[in-house]
């Protein structure tokens, strides 16, 4: 039996298996458990395994490709459409084999296990603030009822509370200073461990050498530099810097029928928790370009008078993100552009 491609539908505990010969004819069919899938694929021998890029797909990429194995991993929405009739394991793993046959289909790079570890401690460092914004707004709220207000950052909130505690007057009570003080320590206990995440975030930076070749980029520090990294290594799946930041969702959405074009806001596709990384890196070069006489200075003074600051600041992310993706492809050093 000559199996081309093997598509596999995953799941936790049974697999659903389509093998196809080169002429795209179904070969193969079954379902496996857990404890026989990777001698299931071994005994196949299949030229190329297609598997949807989720939670455990760069696991048992990386098993395929330590056997010789070629993988290719497909973004779900681009398997949907291959869906015949009822959706189902079997149809599923068919329509992967289908998508992955397409000449012009895009695949997900396999992560390394180095990605994965900087990848967890971005997701676990963003879980982190999000706690702690959800409970900075709960003590804000529960002060507000009693006439106490105070400003939305963590900085405003530790200002604020010694004060709070301080004196007992008004409608600020014994067990509303306690339900603060509660709710403070437990903020302190996040900001110690969102400290301890940035800490392993900074050794990733020290230790990679292509977080550092994008670091030199104005607005990309060690948080946005790991993330990228962490997200897309060495960005050679997408061809041009274009291509990384419609990826990221930079560029305009089109709207475009019968030979007219209209380009309307940005798509906001892709990695929200990267695009915003390097919008708010923008967001820093641009406050800090003010008064400056440069080349790149002057642009972004331009660049914000005539299209506004938040339109500037996109403009600059769209760009730093067409300078990372050539950064991470080859080995060239960055020279800043003296001109734009």
């Amino acid at each position: 039996m000559d199996i081309d491609m093997l598509g596999i539908d995953l799941a936790k505990r049974v697999f659903q298996l389509h093998g196809a010969n080169r002429r795209g004819h179904a070969v193969h069919r079954s379902k496996v458990t857990r404890d026989s899938f990777v001698e299931e694929v071994r005994s196949l021998h299949p030229r190329v395994v297609a598997m949807e890029a989720c939670s455990s797909a760069h696991h048992w990429a990386r098993c395929f490709q330590s056997m010789g194995i070629e993988v290719r991993l497909i973004s779900p929405q681009y398997v949907s459409p291959f869906v015949k009739t009822n959706k189902n394991d079997r149809n599923d793993a068919q329509a992967i084999v289908e998508a992955a046959s397409r000449p012009t289909m895009n695949f997900v790079t396999v992560k390394s296990v180095e990605q994965q570890d900087m990848q967890a401690v971005h997701r676990v460092r963003e879980l982190l603030v999000h706690q702690r914004t959800a409970l900075i707004n709960q003590a804000r709220g529960l002060l507000g009822e009693r006439g106490v207000t105070m400003a939305q950052s963590p900085e405003a909130f530790k200002r604020a509370v010694p004060q709070v505690l301080s004196a007992c007057e008004g409608e600020v009570t014994q067990i509303c200073q306690a339900m603060v003080l509660e709710l403070a320590q437990q903020i302190q206990t996040l900001e110690d461990r969102i400290k301890r995440a940035e800490t392993w975030i900074k050794s990733f930076m020290k230790n990679s050498a292509l977080c550092k070749r994008i670091a030199v980029v104005g607005g990309v520090g060690p948080i946005t530099a790991t993330a990228v990294v962490a997200a897309v290594g060495e960005a050679k799946e997408f061809r041009n810097g274009r291509h990384l930041s419609a990826w990221l969702g930079l560029v305009p959405r089109q709207y475009s029928s019968g030979g007219r074009s209209q380009l309307k806001g940005i798509s906001k596709r892709g990695d929200t928790y990267l695009r915003t990384l390097l919008i708010h890196g923008a967001r820093v070069v641009l406050r800090y370009a003010v008064g400056k006489t440069d080349a790149q200075s002057r642009w972004l003074q331009d660049l914000t008078a005539r299209r506004g600051y938040n339109r500037a600041a996109v403009a600059l992310a769209n760009k730093n993100a067409r300078v990372i993706q050539a950064l991470l492809s080859s080995d060239a050093p960055y020279r800043p552009s003296a001109a734009h």
